[in-house]
């Protein structure tokens, strides 16, 4: 089982998005997909469908202890979705779980999930106890990079972090690149690739995924790109995607 988190200190560069569409392109090739919106927000659960915020979910496993099988809704084919919950916001105040608390993610998933092929965490930009929940629990995480120069900062704070982590606990994760909302007409967008290409050379996934109004406008319909315009360039992106990380395929 590959359990992936998409996480990004910075906002707005495409994460929801990013798992959102990524589950579904997983799910679409017959594999049994888990996604799990850690971020209270809660955009993953509604860009899916799921507008009822009294829903249970992720906040009721990690803080009742509840099974995800409980708190997991069937969204599409193949493929499940464990909301963010009403009280997930309350989980980083919790203070009587110990330095358990950093795991309870990680064992909620390892020790009651047997029947998936992935689980996709999206997570909230932050590096709070849900990110480091999200990072104990995953064996890979994917990082996506928008086409600016405030992208390239969130992600020389993020590897900080990654570099942190893996010391203190002499474990390593699986890094993965995703460029997101990528114009190859804007120099600045070009100049960001170059970057990430010359620096992270075996992380960056080879499809960038192409700026598009459908893309920001899908999960206002609760719907993916695949529901919304499945012949979009921006469903085709997800697709290739998809077909990136099932190869681990990467380049420039």
């Amino acid at each position: 089982m590959r359990i992936i988190a998409l996480i990004n200190q910075k906002g707005g560069v495409g994460k929801t998005t990013t798992t959102m569409n990524l589950a579904h392109a997983l799910a679409q090739q017959n594999y049994k997909v888990l996604a799990i919106d850690l971020d209270p927000q809660a955009n993953l659960t509604v860009g899916f469908g799921k507008t009822q915020r009294s829903l249970p979910g992720i906040a009721d496993a990690l803080i009742d202890n509840v099974l995800l099988e409980h708190v997991s809704y069937e969204v599409r084919e193949n493929l499940e979705l464990v909301p963010s919950g009403e009280r997930l916001g309350e989980f980083e105040y919790i203070k009587n779980k110990g330095v358990r608390k950093g795991f309870l993610l990680q064992r909620s998933i390892r020790e009651k999930i047997s029947d998936k092929d992935f689980v996709l965490i999206d997570c909230p930009p932050t590096s709070g106890i849900l990110g480091m929940n999200a990072l104990l629990a995953a064996n890979e995480v994917i990082i996506p990079v928008a086409g600016d120069f405030y992208s390239l900062q969130g992600l020389s704070r993020q590897m900080q972090i990654f570099d942190y982590v893996e010391s203190t606990l002499n474990r390593k994760t699986k890094k993965w690149l995703v460029l997101t909302r990528y114009n190859d007409r804007r120099k600045l967008a070009r100049e960001v690739r170059d970057s990430v290409i010359h620096y992270f050379p075996t992380c960056l996934l080879q499809t960038p995924i192409r700026e598009t109004v459908a893309l920001a406008e899908s999960p206002a319909y609760g719907k993916t790109i695949f529901d919304y315009r499945n012949k979009n360039r921006g469903a085709e992106d997800y697709r290739q995607l998809a077909n990136d990380v099932l190869a681990g395929r990467v380049g420039n």
